[in-house]
């Protein structure tokens, strides 16, 4: 009886479920698709409002977003595009084997390409503007490892040479190479942006698509329908930069960013999600943010069975099924697939009754399938109002066979044997003889051959090939020197900050009437921090939407001002965001043809060591701008600690070659980088950007001694001499920022306690001081038949006598590095350990850099020089109240 119950029970839910759908769709076909949101909506909320607790969910069925009866026309001819494909799948594969049997062990990839060969084409052939016409071409982010096949293109369209391809990943050969990965630095004329470091093509292209409307709303470029398009493997979306701000891209509703990812299941170690399923994962994650997302998960051979699915049962299927299930569909038998996808219930067994296994074996994912791509780009670029981002499901390594098309080792296939090459050339119809397929020649068709001159046609039509780094912009003459005078004067007894200081200068060049509308201020929520808040009413916040609020503050003289034109970029508590911000504006020379000028200002301990694989990639993108640390300083943020206190970015500085450092003390001397940095960087074009740390530490501000300039910009100069003639102890005090103060204080109480005659140096740039020595001593190695040339330090320093003692508010390395160029004997103090919440004195005590520290040191290296008793070393220690058995602070 409760069977019965229970089977009654089943039908009438059926019938009523069945009276709804019939309702549902009167609705849609008299009312259309809005009707039936408007019905769903009001539904939902009734529900809610009576206490239906409704599961949420940001996922759409595991199928295609875009059904086959609403797939656009394709434009192209499936064939010659099909057989261009093919082309540039060999020639990719082809250089990768071929560098590794050139040079074992030189790498590559060739997986990664082989499964998105398909959304590469489609792009190239139909969707991708070049800058060569009236368009100002889209702006794309290749995948890093898909490099190859960038290179297999530029090949085809005579872009580049056999020689070139045969030197993949050797580029110091003769005749030139071609980088591993995408490189601006080593490739200018090709690529525009790095990529390879994963994460970091995502946050900058979402960054880029927002600053493309910032120029637009700001009135330096015209409005146009430019794209930016990132393309990005799905393991890649586990870095926190993939993912961490496209919140943003919604908000700002940039509906000229596309994201495409590649969704083949798999990272270089396994499966992205073996016991999850990735592409509905990520499909969750960008609705729930408000992006338009659109997935293309299966080939047009399913449509056929999904249009004969009227129960539902095998779109249940496809959402039952997992990853690590997928890979297994791919790697085995249609047989396989036909016991393990479709035998989990008899009526999808049924339905594919009439199917050999070697269909089923066949059938595309949506990735691969020309037509699924075409609409879902098609539908990308005209979607209006929010980001979009395509997820593509894909076989890593496809077309590669036993060599490793799905497997978990085909992130690192670099070879193939000689019955894998002559499947892949026969899969892919390559016309290469048995006797060559096994020296995996490069093929190139003829000229004249159909299949190059529609290549060829279409990029025409497009507006040129892409990739191409093109510099459109002209230089820009720097501000005059009027424009930097008052810096030059001094303060007199007024006591400011180098802060306050760059915070003036910034509001000059703003004003300007030559660049100031260049100049780009960034700063992630630190602005009343360092100062900076004037310029919210002296330029505005940028925002596109303008301010739809009254701000709480608007009665202030310094209310928080958005406007659609405003020049502040305040980016809020991102560094990755505000840095990505940074290279956008930096490379607009190269991108847009626009010479913008960033200025970003942030907390210097939160910006070489949070954003530093940021910052690398800027040195390879050629970027141009300032780079700020504000409150920089071990012992000069005075209370905050360890997490803020900043004592070594001027060593993470250090190895970025073409980063320019300085840590200015005064206000001339930062007054006088910067005009010589838009000198170097917009007027003689040079492809260095800078690092300058500025401190929040008032005091009064010295005038410019005369003729000290060369010395500012090359590192070092004398900012006092002694006039204490005749002694015969001598010492060189070496001070940077404001610990360059505790030195000026030192030299007084060495004179007058100790007699010591003592010169005060200012060191502006150790950085430049020791790249200086070190190509002059390379110079020198490699010409000893030549004069030497001296390095400037020594130069600088020549004839001078005494000890020489260092101090600054870095690590002592920074200093020691120089030791070998100086004539004399050199003692470096630095702030070595971690920092602490206390006041500047106790720090600088805590530290060993005061001004009692810096004499003790000098008297110390007489005493090891023989100049000075031991006795008085004593004395002074006792006299300078220095305790000999405090904690060493480097391990304390």
């Amino acid at each position: 009886m409760s069977d019965n119950n229970n089977k009654n029970l089943s039908e009438l839910d059926e019938i009523e479920l069945q009276e709804w759908l019939e309702s549902l769709e009167y609705v849609l076909q008299t009312g259309g698709p809005e009707k039936v949101k408007e019905l769903l909506h009001n539904l939902d909320t009734y529900a809610h409002q009576k206490g239906v607790e409704i599961p949420f969910t940001a996922n759409t069925p595991h199928i295609n977003t875009i059904p086959k009866e609403k797939e656009p026309p394709f434009p192209g001819g499936r064939e010659i595009e099909r057989r261009i494909k093919s082309l540039v799948r060999w020639n990719a594969m082809a250089m990768v084997v071929r560098a590794n049997k050139e040079e074992n062990g030189i790498g590559g990839h060739i997986s990664t390409f082989a499964s998105a060969a398909t959304l590469y084409e489609i792009g190239f052939n139909h969707f991708f503007r070049g800058k060569d016409g009236n368009h100002d071409g889209d702006i794309i982010y290749y995948q890093g490892h898909a490099a190859p096949g960038i290179y297999a293109r530029a090949f085809l369209e005579g872009r580049l040479t056999v020689e070139q391809l045969e030197n993949f990943r050797r580029e110091l050969k003769p005749g030139g190479g071609l980088s591993s990965y995408p490189h601006p630095w080593l490739m200018p004329d090709f690529w525009e942006f790095p990529t390879v470091s994963m994460g970091l093509g995502p946050i900058q292209a979402i960054y880029q698509a927002r600053f493309l409307r910032y120029l637009e709303d700001r009135g330096l470029k015209k409005p146009s329908d430019q794209k930016v398009w990132a393309f990005i493997g799905d393991g890649e979306t586990d870095e926190p930069e993939t993912l961490g701000a496209i919140s943003l891209a919604a908000r700002e509703k940039l509906d000229n960013l596309i994201f495409v990812i590649n969704c083949n299941l798999q990272r270089l170690d396994g499966p992205v999600r073996g016991n999850g399923n990735i592409v509905q994962e990520l499909e969750a994650v960008f609705r729930g943010a408000g992006w338009n997302v659109i997935k293309v998960i299966w080939g047009s051979d399913w449509d056929p069975l999904l249009e004969q699915d009227k129960t539902g049962l095998l779109v249940k299927r496809m959402n039952e099924t997992i990853d690590g299930e997928s890979q297994n569909y791919i790697t085995r038998s249609g047989k396989y697939v036909r016991e393990h996808f479709f035998g989990k219930y008899p009526e999808l067994l049924k339905l594919v009754e009439h199917y050999t296994d070697e269909q089923l074996e066949k059938m595309k994912r949506g990735g691969h399938d020309p037509e699924k791509v075409y609409a879902a780009y098609k539908a990308a670029v005209e979607h209006k109002d929010a980001p979009t981002v395509i997820l593509a499901k894909t076989v890593k390594g496809y077309g590669l066979g036993e060599a490793g098309e799905g497997k978990n080792i085909t992130h690192q296939q670099k070879k193939l044997n000689e019955e894998e090459l002559r499947e892949f050339r026969t899969r892919f119809s390559i016309p290469i003889s048995d006797d060559e397929v096994t020296k995996a020649p490069f093929y190139r068709p003829p000229e004249d051959s159909p299949e190059i001159r529609y290549l060829k046609e279409r990029r025409k039509a497009l507006g040129g090939y892409v990739p191409k780094r093109v510099i459109k912009s002209q230089p820009i003459k720097t501000p005059p020197e009027e424009l930097f005078e008052e810096f030059y004067k001094g303060t007199d007894d007024r006591e400011v900050s180098t802060t306050m200081v760059y915070v003036r200068i910034l509001a000059k060049l703003l004003k300007d009437k030559e660049i100031g509308h260049l100049i780009v201020p960034i700063v992630p929520d630190e602005a009343r921090t360092f100062g900076m808040e004037a310029l919210f009413r002296q330029v505005g916040i940028y925002s596109h939407a303008g301010q739809l609020y009254e701000p709480v503050d608007s009665d202030s003289l310094l209310y928080y001002k958005e406007a659609k034109d405003g020049q502040i970029l305040e980016e809020g508590i991102t560094e990755a965001g505000a840095m990505s911000s940074f290279i956008a504006a930096g490379t607009a020379y190269a991108v847009h043809g626009i010479n913008t000028i960033p200025f970003f200002s942030f907390y210097s301990m939160f910006g070489l060591q949070r954003v530093g694989d940021l910052i690398w990639a800027a040195g390879d993108m050629r970027c141009k701008g300032f780079l700020l640390g504000a409150t920089a300083g071990r012992t000069t943020l005075a209370g905050e600690g360890l997490q803020h206190q900043d004592g070594q970015s001027h060593l993470l500085a250090y190895p970025v070659p073409n980063l320019v450092a300085y840590d200015p003390a005064f206000a001339y001397e930062l007054a006088v980088i910067i005009r010589d940095g838009i000198y170097r960087m917009y007027e003689k074009r040079e492809d260095v950007f800078y690092y300058i740390t500025i401190m929040n530490e008032n005091y009064p501000q010295p005038p410019m001694p005369k003729g000290v300039k060369e010395g500012i910009l090359k590192g070092m100069y004398k900012f006092r001499s002694s006039k204490m003639k005749d002694q015969k102890l001598k010492a060189h005090l070496l001070g940077s920022g404001t610990i360059l103060n505790e030195a000026i204080k030192a030299a007084d109480i060495l004179e007058k306690n100790y007699k010591v005659s003592t010169d005060i140096w200012s060191v502006t740039s150790y950085k430049n001081l020791h790249l200086d020595a070190q190509e002059t001593e390379r110079w020198n190695m490699f010409h000893p038949d030549k004069k030497p040339k001296t390095p400037y330090i020594s130069e600088v320093t020549k004839g001078e006598s005494g000890v020489f003692v260092a101090a600054s508010d870095y690590v002592q390395i920074i200093k020691d590095a120089l030791a070998k160029w100086l004539p004399g004997p050199l003692h470096s103090l630095g702030t070595y350990g971690f920092g602490r919440s206390e006041s500047r004195a106790s720090l600088r005590d805590f530290f060993e850099v005061d001004a009692k520290h810096i004499v003790y040191a000098t008297l110390y290296s007489l005493y090891k020089e023989k100049k000075v008793k031991l006795d008085l070393v004593k004395k002074a220690q006792k006299d300078l109240g220095i305790n000999p058995e405090k904690p060493n602070p480097a391990k304390s």
